[in-house]
């Protein structure tokens, strides 16, 4: 395996300075190699990328020149990288959305122990609580590879932005892939502000034990590197300080966690939607064709819909199961409902999430099964990315049903009360983060009861259209709340005091 000084050699150089970088595992822009052997550059996936893309405009008045820091994911990002002048694909003619964009071409082996083995099959797992103590996790030898790719692939982010940097810069770490990121570059940097920010929840102390001693230790010291620590709900926040207490023995008092002679604070900031942009891409011709389309697929059904990843994580099996109870427990809705299930793949170069996929797909064929006739379809479902008709199918859903095990926010429970046309009544699990803003209006479930999941489904079908409407305008005004660029903005205030 290379040694850090090679892979900053290889990530290549740059004499560029910024004075508001941002740094996440995937950048705006990547990369597929077309019929014509040429590269062809498209949006970077994920919500993250998403919201994050919203603010690049901004940048100049949020404090100069904003560069993004991301890593190759493909081939065909490490031939978009090494053909760009220091990986700025930005400088290489390809459209970043108007962002700079360093782009670090890592050893494919090094990425994959880092990404796919410890951020992806363990982190995140540990992160969203899906491992099964009796079998998994166990940590031997070859996690102890993966895990120093994990500590290589960190300090190449941290070198790249410790040579970017402007003096007294500003500095954006983003998620659970570059948790190390902030102590290893304040030890290069110490006159840069450092901001992380995560995504996701945030495990109870228990269950974070999991992880081997030194890893458990390693990752929150690392974050403790940054001046600021942003979540998006109470819950993640308050389970990452007991973490700290409870493993580092930090000093915790309000919101602020003090380990190793540094007071780090500890901040909320519950990402919303761009209404406004939100509903104006929801009139767009592709959009609405495919309003039209769902219609006529419906045939004058109520629509029960959902917008999801196939992640483990989001609970499609257990949701689909619900919506199954439903049609057994109450038949007065055979012919009269569909529900609509939009799901896109997720990480299919993990066995775990095909294996989830296969699933899905089969308790959906379960469902047409023992329910359809000639004239009734009562699922339907849609494996494939496919953002205009996710956008449709929330603006004509009766119900939204949003029933993760665990999830840092879920934006889909904010877009789809901004664009609902329909009043729609959300089904809310109470492990979102969105639930900390969203339970008054919501229906809110156990994530793991089915049966109150269907009962929830019946219950919304049949509420009084008025209340409908008021519990939707409510829900609708709560979404729009710190859309994403005074999302960027209130960190940036923050580490800039």
């Amino acid at each position: 395996m290379p040694g850090i000084g090679e892979l900053a050699a290889q990530a290549g150089a740059g004499s560029f300075q910024a004075d508001l970088l941002v740094a996440s595992n995937r950048g705006p822009v990547s990369f597929a190699v077309g019929d014509d052997g040429l590269l062809v550059p498209r949006r970077g996936g994920g919500g993250l990328v998403s919201g994050l893309a919203q603010v690049v405009q901004d940048a100049p008045e949020d404090g100069g020149e904003l560069l993004w820091v991301c890593t190759a994911l493909s081939e065909a990002d490490r031939r978009a990288a090494r053909s760009a002048p220091g990986g700025r694909i930005d400088q290489a003619g390809y459209d970043t959305g108007g962002a700079s964009v360093r782009m670090l071409d890592l050893d494919r082996v090094l990425f994959d122990r880092a990404y796919n083995a410890v951020a992806n099959r363990t982190l995140w797992f540990v992160l969203h609580l899906l491992h099964s103590p009796s079998t998994e996790p166990s940590f031997g030898a070859s996690f102890r590879q993966d895990w120093a790719a994990y500590e290589d692939y960190n300090a190449a982010f941290a070198e790249a932005l410790a040579e970017q940097a402007a003096p007294g810069a500003c500095v954006l770490v983003q998620d659970y892939h570059l948790t190390l990121v902030p102590a290893l570059l304040r030890a290069i940097r110490p006159d840069v502000r450092i901001a992380h920010f995560s995504h996701t929840p945030w495990s109870p102390p228990q269950y974070f034990r999991m992880l081997p001693d030194s890893v458990a230790a390693a990752i929150l010291k690392g974050m403790l590197g940054a001046d600021r620590l942003g979540f998006l709900a109470p819950a993640w926040a308050e389970a990452f300080r007991e973490c700290c207490a409870e493993i580092l023995g930090a000093t915790v008092e309000g919101d602020a966690v003090s380990a190793g002679g540094r007071t780090v604070r500890t901040s909320l900031y519950p990402l919303g939607v761009d209404a406004a942009e939100l509903r104006d891409r929801a009139t767009r011709p592709d959009v609405q064709a495919r309003v039209a389309e769902l219609r006529e697929l419906a045939g004058g059904c109520r629509l029960v819909v959902r917008v999801d990843r196939t992640e483990l994580s989001k609970n499609i099996v257990r949701g689909l199961d619900a919506y199954r109870e439903l049609l057994r427990t109450h038949p007065e809705w055979h012919g009269r409902v569909m529900h609509l299930v939009c799901a896109y793949p997720s990480r299919h170069d993990l066995p775990e999430y095909r294996e989830y996929t296969a699933a899905v797909q089969r308790i959906a064929a379960e469902i047409e099964a023992e329910f359809g006739t000639e004239s009734w379809l009562p699922v339907h479902l849609e494996i494939s990315d496919d953002f205009p008709r996710s956008l449709a199918a929330m603006s004509l859903a009766d119900v939204l049903v949003v029933n993760p095990i665990r999830d840092g926010m879920n934006l889909v429970a904010k877009e789809g009360m901004v664009v609902s046309t329909e009043n729609a009544v959300l089904i809310l699990s109470r492990e979102a983060g969105a639930c900390s803003q969203m339970s008054a209006d919501a229906l809110v479930v156990n994530p793991f009861d089915v049966t109150a999941t269907a009962e929830a489904m019946h219950t919304a079908l049949t509420m009084d259209p008025a209340q409908r409407c008021a519990r939707t305008g409510r829900l609708a005004a709560i979404a729009a709340q710190l859309p994403p660029r005074a999302w960027f903005r209130a960190q940036l205030d923050e580490i800039a005091d």
